[in-house]
């Protein structure tokens, strides 16, 4: 149950309380130059060239198995990467990383080693910001094409430079470790990019030995608009709200709404009213319903090309619940409902009648569950495809830094909902579904049985709704109008989204925008995957387990 959590064993560093900071400086002994106050957490500053020793001794020694994010900026005179550092079993449990590098020699020591996930942000931080990470296995862009000139998050970068962009001839990049005379014969095929067969437009540059994946590189970056620089161009109060909407824009948008209000009210010490944060609650697990229900039906269509059943179930009834969401928000797809501080408005009048749709919703899903358990899950064909296909083993999934449905499809029981709660999930009974098969079928299973959860958790959401006094039902907290945190406030916080865990680093300084603007995209972890899951497949294998991953580009790019 949700609000039955296991004491562990307590690790280097820990305490009862949370962290000693002080026992993992120790730890680290003269690795440490220097300590930090960040709003979530403490910061250790550590030399360029040993991070790979400082990342190691803490996974390996005081148990921090997630590296969550990557951050990489510029300042005047350094460039700075910063390690997101979490406890899969206790992310309450945060430490930051900091690794400034000398702004004519950017160049630090690769993570990889020591978390995969790594692999892609350190790509990312070299691509947009100029950041090099020596012994990196493969540093070029990711984002943006090979042959772009310059790093757009950079201090000095000339947004008003042309830039040419060269139609390349594509090789097999893996053509000389793979052929063996008499032995191999590999093939270099493109797969994508195709909407929405694909999922949006994403490239995977396959090598095939026979009829087996030997390699699969997935190219992204063919959304990328910068949505950092365009958050970090406007103001806390007003003006970034509307942007995260179009990250995952498949009916997820209230939830990622909720990572950017998380963010921002607690860097500005905003209490969120009890009653608003009951309305951000339910309509964050309508918007679950109605993600799961669409990379549902868009799974079936990627097995065995059901457009007819499955698919037009799960449009069906996800219709439903984009009318609930419209009714309470105006809007069916870009929502813009949350405001920092609470809400845009209240429910929909009559508030009888809304709850009464609601409930009859809730009532609906567990029984149509099992007509798509039955469609589905039972279905033998669907079963061949996906049963022991897609092998992604829980210390894998940890270590390339997979988070939600993915993640708990591998067994790995993490949830910020109930691990690092907030909104009004701590007052909800609730469980966090997981299944230990590891496998594309597992994944289906754990979104599938979600819905029922969430259905739980809006029911409750009702219950509190309709009994809460009308004299007390405040949907904003008095907010300021011009928000200017402290210089050098950085926070980074996250919430459970639709696809896993959605996370945001702020840096302030001093005015009314934010100096960074860093968005952790739980797809851009989970797509690295990939790479696991295919090896040693067969091509629609390698299919349904991108199915599986249910990524939306806009979210993987940004």
């Amino acid at each position: 149950m949700s609000l039955q959590t296991p004491s562990p064993d307590l690790d280097v560093g820990e305490t009862p309380e949370g962290l000693d900071f002080d026992a993992l400086a120790d730890l680290l002994d003269e690795h440490v130059l220097e300590r930090e106050q960040h709003i979530n957490t403490e910061g250790f500053v550590v030399r360029p060239d040993e991070v790979e020793t400082v990342l190691a001794t803490l996974k390996r020694e005081a148990g921090f198995d997630h590296c969550s994010c990557v951050t990489a900026q510029q300042y005047q005179d350094r460039y700075e990467s910063i390690y997101h550092l979490k406890k899969y079993k206790d992310p309450t449990q945060e430490l930051s990383i900091v690794v400034p590098t000398p702004s004519d020699a950017p160049l630090s020591q690769s993570a990889t080693s020591v978390y995969e996930t790594t692999n892609w942000h350190e790509r990312e931080a070299y691509d947009l910001v100029g950041i090099e990470y020596d012994d990196h296995s493969d540093l070029r862009r990711i984002l943006l094409p090979e042959t772009w000139q310059g790093h757009p998050l950079g201090l000095d970068y000339n947004q008003k430079k042309p830039q040419v962009v060269p139609l390349r001839e594509h090789a097999n990049p893996v053509e000389e470790k793979t052929k063996v005379p008499g032995e191999s014969d590999t093939m270099f095929v493109n797969i994508g990019p195709h909407h929405p067969a694909t999922h949006g437009v994403l490239h995977l540059k396959t090598v095939l030995d026979g009829e087996q994946v030997v390699d699969v590189d997935p190219d992204i970056g063919y959304l990328h608009r910068c949505e950092e620089q365009m958050c970090q161009q406007s103001t806390y109060r007003h003006q970034i709200m509307p942007y995260p909407d179009r990250w995952d824009y498949i009916s997820a948008g209230i939830l990622n709404e909720w990572a950017y209000a998380r963010t921002a009210e607690t860097m500005a010490d905003i209490e969120v009213p009890e009653y608003a944060q009951i309305l951000r609650t339910m309509s964050a697990e309508m918007c679950r319903i109605a993600a799961h229900l669409l990379a549902i039906g868009t799974f079936a269509l990627d097995i065995y090309g059901d457009f007819t059943a499955i698919f037009m179930y799960a449009i069906t009834d996800r219709e439903r619940v984009q009318n609930l969401l419209e009714d309470l928000t105006g809007q069916r797809l870009m929502f813009n409902y949350l405001r920092l501080g609470g809400t845009a408005w209240d429910l929909p009048e009559p508030r009888d009648q809304y709850f009464e749709k609601v409930r009859e919703f809730c009532s609906y899903i567990p029984e149509r569950l099992e007509e798509y358990h039955n469609l589905l899950s039972s279905n033998e064909l669907f079963q061949m495809r996906v049963m022991d296909t897609g092998i992604l083993p829980p210390e894998e999934a940890k270590n390339y830094g997979c988070t939600g449905p993915v993640a708990r499809g591998s067994g790995v029981d993490y949830d910020l909902r109930r691990d690092d709660p907030y909104g009004y999930y701590p007052e909800l009974d609730f469980d966090v579904i997981t299944d230990d098969g590891c496998d594309n079928f597992s994944r289906a299973l754990v979104r599938l049985e979600e819905m029922r959860e969430s259905a739980k958790i809006i029911e409750q959401c009702v219950d509190a709704l309709e009994d809460y006094p009308e004299d007390e039902r405040e949907i904003q907290a008095n907010v300021p109008r011009t928000l200017k945190p402290d210089p050098d406030t950085e926070i980074y916080k996250a919430v459970e989204a639709a696809k896993g865990e959605l996370g945001i680093y702020m840096r302030a300084d001093g005015t009314d925008k934010p100096a960074r603007f860093k968005i952790r995209s739980p797809a851009f972890s989970n797509l690295q995957s990939l790479e696991i899951m295919a090896e040693g497949e067969y091509v629609p294998d390698m299919i349904a387990a991108l199915g599986s991953l249910d990524i939306v580009l806009g979210e993987v790019d940004r």
